[in-house]
């Protein structure tokens, strides 16, 4: 009967240690696979405030249609400027400079990228192919209307398919704070290109 009686509790020491190590484990391994997700996040988010600010050198405004912004970054074109000290300037305080070419807008973001896809750059990565959302206009700031974007991802699309609850969690600590549950870039009520994480 001791024995009987040892073999039980051994095996309930057993359990209750395993749910203590799986409780203590579950944040942790949520948390890595939450910075794995953020970073690919990042890069992407960095990658369209690339080609949103070449979109604006050319075509004098931000966009929010991802077919435009997918089309520019494989076709356009931005001019390489060399600048050089006008030599009719003695304080050697002005520049003169000259387009002496064009360099592809792909080429010059994505061409040492190896297995880079431009037609993805709007899918959330780890989000089963869910879109980030765009937005494009015009804000007025004392008087002055300015260009402004802003493109985000909220946390239920980057972190799809790890523990709910944690993913709740962490919005709800976001939200509570007023901060957007998510990654993103610029802003629709202030110039400004930065990413929340910045």
């Amino acid at each position: 009967m001791k024995t009987v009686i040892k073999i039980v509790l051994a095996l309930i020491i057993v359990g209750l240690s395993y749910l203590v190590y799986e409780s203590i484990m579950t944040p942790v391994r949520f948390d890595q696979a939450k910075n794995l997700r953020y970073d690919a996040v990042v890069q992407k988010l960095k990658d369209i405030r690339d080609i949103e600010r070449f979109f604006r050198a050319g075509n004098k405004r931000y966009t929010a249609n991802w077919d435009s912004l997918v089309a520019f970054a494989r076709i356009g074109q931005i001019p390489v400027i060399k600048m050089v000290a006008d030599p009719t300037d003695t304080t050697f305080s002005r520049s003169i400079t000259d387009t002496i070419g064009f360099i592809s807008v792909y080429d010059s973001l994505f061409g040492k990228r190896q297995n880079f896809r431009i037609e993805d750059i709007s899918i959330v990565p780890g989000s089963n192919g869910q879109k980030f959302e765009i937005h494009a206009g015009k804000i007025d700031k004392g008087g002055m209307f300015a260009d402004v974007y802003e493109v985000l991802a909220h946390n239920n699309s980057i972190l799809a398919g790890l523990d709910e609850q944690l993913v709740r969690n962490l919005n709800k600590v976001r939200e509570d704070i007023d901060k957007y549950p998510g990654l993103k870039i610029g802003s629709m009520v202030e110039v400004t290109t930065d990413g929340n994480w910045e």
